[in-house]
């Protein structure tokens, strides 16, 4: 799973932060949450190689610095995707429910200072993890930690701040904008209308990835820290709970997937964007056809060139 993220991750986000740069200037708020969401989400897939190195060989070998820095940058881009998607749904909350501030709020000034905003509140969320993660040696192997493994008694509370705060306060409020923009497009007027079904299908995506992605990978990682935390925990229980644990962490990494299908979704003409560079491949490809056919008609007979 962590293979096909990091393969998907880079060329999906690197393909998104070109159209972006290339094709959809000048940016709006949106553009800029959508590049900023890209590169998170391709900096996590930069990080994932040697994370699948270790779960091949199961012996980290790139010292406690590197270790730190891979588990710091799932959890960076966990919680900066998770304001992102926040961020996104109030805007479109906005545009939707108050179509009156619609063109303030979708001045670059605000998407830029929005972006500035959950970079520094993320890491400041995750920086107490530095401190926790730790490399552990056991039966003459090294291994690198994940936070939810190091000592419960020190990372129980502070999970659940995480969890509370980083996860179900944006949580609520992306539900709360749903469902305001949802009874605003109930009675608009124009509720058939294609952009009105392309906000409607964002929401609904944001959504998903808030419950698929990332609910289940919060439950276990509580769930993970309380059997550990507990002394009275059978043992087959609690390699049960590691191995759901160990599942929903690239299930929470799949978001990456998900934030693909939002640049479609997200209007900023992404799609014709996509589309034009496809067609000028195609174009070029049918010129050099053009170009080559008459070399090879002459080759074959020279009275007809």
């Amino acid at each position: 799973m962590y293979t096909l993220i990091s393969v998907v991750g880079l060329v999906g986000n690197f393909l998104v932060i070109i159209i972006y740069l290339v094709k959809l200037r000048p940016w709006k708020s949106s553009s800029i949450i959508m590049v900023n969401l890209a590169v998170a989400d391709l900096l996590y897939a930069l990080s994932l190689p040697v994370l699948i190195q270790f779960y091949i060989t199961r012996n980290w070998t790139l010292g406690e610095f590197m270790c730190r820095f891979t588990r710091f940058c799932f959890y960076y881009n966990l919680y900066g995707s998770i304001l992102f998607l926040t961020c996104l749904s109030v805007f479109r909350y906005i545009a939707v429910v108050h179509p009156l501030k619609a063109a303030e709020i979708r001045r670059k000034r605000w998407g830029i200072l929005v972006c500035l905003a959950v970079w520094a509140i993320s890491f400041v969320e995750i920086s107490p993890m530095l401190g926790m993660i730790t490399v552990q040696q056991k039966h003459n192997m090294t291994k690198c930690l994940d936070f939810a493994s190091n000592d419960p008694e020190v990372v129980w509370w502070y999970g659940w701040i995480l969890t509370i705060f980083a996860y179900m306060l944006p949580l609520l409020v992306v539900c709360w904008s749903y469902i305001h923009i949802a009874g605003s497009l109930g009675s608009s007027i124009s509720r058939n209308r294609p952009s009105r079904s392309r906000v409607r299908m964002l929401s609904i995506l944001i959504l998903v990835v808030f419950v698929l992605c990332f609910l289940p990978y919060h439950i276990m990682r509580l769930l993970r820290v309380d059997s550990l935390r507990r002394p009275g925990v059978p043992c087959i229980q609690r390699r049960g709970i590691h191995a759901a644990y160990i599942l929903s962490r690239p299930l929470a990494g799949l978001n990456t997937f998900f934030n693909l299908a939002l640049y479609t979704l997200a209007g900023d003409r992404f799609q014709q964007a996509f589309r034009s560079i496809v067609n000028r491949k195609e174009r070029t490809t049918s010129t050099l056809s053009v170009i080559h056919s008459p070399n090879i008609i002459s080759k074959k007979d020279p009275m007809k060139t």
